[in-house]
């Protein structure tokens, strides 16, 4: 016997089942402000199994190894399937086997259970719907006056740190996802939406809110900000968006993305101290 739940995230809904009695759900609260209903249509269905029906794996080949903070993402193919491992410390916290279309996964919870299905969760939402004008973020993002507000930039850049300086010194701001908030083309133009996955901040809210600007973030000992022309925004949204690139379904439908995105958005480049005066530099240029 198993239990489904459905949650709903940036409009695309997906669903996990897990074997009745399964207590990980009682430490997965960031997920209820996203719950849905189960009349929706999915994106893709994630089921948690046990090591006995686990597929066995007699052939692995590794694609690509991630290493982010103590975390680790081992993405390859496991018997001519799409193969996922995560790793924290070192320690396989999950395993997960996929179809082609990234629309069905079966995990296996090892250790870490919760950080294991939370990456589990994650990369399948990133490649099932990247071929939805849909793009997961590397990225924090405040909100302000009704309009979202995306900084970028390499680990340890200053993306939180920027963030907490506008809900400290811009009035009005609040902070809408500090980790992974998901970018998704509606009726209405791109809008930026929070999602159950922030990081080390707990920021879990189901708003969305149309994109202001994005601003790629560099260290600097001063505050200067310019505009990106179109093929620099570009440049500048790769490196932030989370995908399977060597996938060629998943790399096109990202381009589509990344390309529409960089021409009907304003991408700003700051090079900044963490300071006061960075953040009401950014905050005057970008809400003009």
């Amino acid at each position: 016997m198993t239990t489904k739940y459905y949650y709903k995230v940036a409009e695309h809904t997906f669903s996990m089942e897990l074997p009745q009695g399964e207590r990980i759900i009682d430490e997965m609260g960031q997920y209820a402000p996203f719950a849905a209903s189960e009349t929706d249509e999915v994106v893709f269905r994630l089921k948690m199994v046990g090591k006995e029906e686990f597929p066995l794996i007699n052939d692995l080949t590794v694609e690509m190894e991630q290493d982010d903070d103590g975390s680790q993402i081992l993405a390859g193919r496991a018997d001519g399937r799409p193969y996922f491992e995560f790793q924290l410390r070192g320690r396989c916290a999950a395993r997960m086997v996929t179809n082609e279309q990234y629309s069905e996964a079966t995990v296996l919870l090892v250790d870490e259970p919760l950080f294991g299905i939370n990456n589990a969760l994650m990369v399948m939402y990133a490649l099932a719907t990247a071929n939805r004008q849909t793009a997961l973020f590397h990225s924090s993002v405040v909100s302000c006056e009704g309009y979202a507000y995306m900084f970028l930039g390499k680990s340890g850049t200053g993306k939180s740190t920027h963030s907490s300086l506008w809900l400290k010194h811009i009035n009005g701001a609040e902070l809408v996802n500090d980790d992974n908030p998901v970018v998704r083309l509606m009726p209405d133009g791109f809008r930026v939406f929070g999602s159950p996955w922030s990081g080390k901040t707990p920021c879990y809210r189901n708003v969305s809110f149309p994109i202001g600007g994005i601003v790629q973030l560099s260290q600097a000992p001063y505050n200067k900000i310019r505009r990106l022309r179109p093929l620099s925004a570009y440049a500048a949204l790769v490196p932030s968006i989370s995908g399977k690139r060597w996938d060629k379904a998943v790399a096109d439908g990202l381009h589509e993305t990344e390309s529409l995105l960089a021409s009907q958005t304003a991408v700003w480049h700051l090079e900044c101290l963490p300071d006061e005066e960075a953040a009401k530099v950014c905050s005057e240029t970008i809400k003009q």
